[in-house]
């Protein structure tokens, strides 16, 4: 594994770049992350400046792909205070005002949490990275942090069915992973959680609810791009859009990002 450094202003910091592996969104590619240093421990302005240029946190691991010839994984993050629900999300936020919402503490986390996480991965995700889930894992993902991070609980008569994790930034909220009941799918909490996010930040006087990567080409991750105004951050710039896209600007933006972007094409979609 090689050291690697990326052109930002957090260069005092020792990356690594992993080998390439299968890509965790895209069918038959492949991808690679750089990641901080694990044994260095950041503090919450150095997890909010690594957050602006596109870096991630799962566990102890502050992470950004860094791909050959792809550039799908769009960091995104929604402006709290000029967010606006569409039809959709009005609906999802009228259908839970009965949950009852507390925050607390990761450390804070009982058998409780860890149940319902099992169940979700293993009702929703049994295809994916973190199955089969394990106590250990749950705790390496969504309990240990290298910053203060929270749980928002959802509650339906004292029953917890969904949990969001969150990092707070200096200038947002970082939602880190939200798990919820499969049996109440109908409630759209995952949109609901969501929504929430964009409340606690708003009522915090922060600016921003980061999303984590939006990828064009991944069904499952386009839910990101209803956020609307979101911004994006393309070729090291955050540029904001400012209207829901079709399904063939969304792909046109995909197919873009496996190369470059072509000249004009987020006038007058994103300034």
């Amino acid at each position: 594994m090689n050291s690697y450094q990326p052109k930002s202003l957090l260069n005092e910091l020792q990356y690594y770049i992993t080998p390439p592996h299968d890509c965790s969104y895209l069918d038959n590619k492949t991808s690679r992350m750089v990641f901080l240093d694990p044994t260095h421990k950041i503090d919450v302005v150095t997890l909010s400046e690594l957050s602006r240029v596109g870096f991630r946190r799962s566990g102890d691991f502050t992470y950004r792909p860094e791909c050959n010839l792809c550039r799908q994984c769009i960091s995104s993050r929604v402006p709290a205070k000029e967010f606006q629900m569409n039809s959709i999300q009005k609906k999802a936020w009228k259908k839970n005002q009965d949950l009852d919402i507390n925050i607390i503490s990761t450390h804070q986390a009982t058998d409780e949490h860890y149940k319902l996480y099992e169940r979700y991965i293993n009702e929703r995700h049994a295809d994916g990275d973190m199955f089969p889930p394990t106590q250990e894992q749950f705790e390496k993902f969504l309990v240990l942090s290298c910053t203060e991070s929270i749980f928002i609980e959802f509650r339906l008569n004292e029953k917890l069915i969904a949990v969001s994790t969150c990092d707070q930034l200096d200038d947002g909220l970082s939602a880190v992973y939200t798990f919820f009941e499969p049996l109440e799918s109908k409630r759209s909490l995952g949109t609901f959680a969501v929504l929430k996010q964009i409340e606690y930040a708003t009522n915090l006087g922060l600016d921003y609810v980061y999303l984590g990567y939006w990828v064009p080409h991944s069904n499952k991750m386009n839910y990101k791009s209803q956020f609307i105004p979101l911004d994006l951050l393309l070729d090291g710039q955050w540029r904001r859009l400012n209207r829901t896209l079709t399904n063939e600007e969304i792909l046109q933006l995909g197919n873009s990002l496996m190369t470059t972007l072509p000249t004009g094409w987020n006038h007058p979609v994103i300034k």
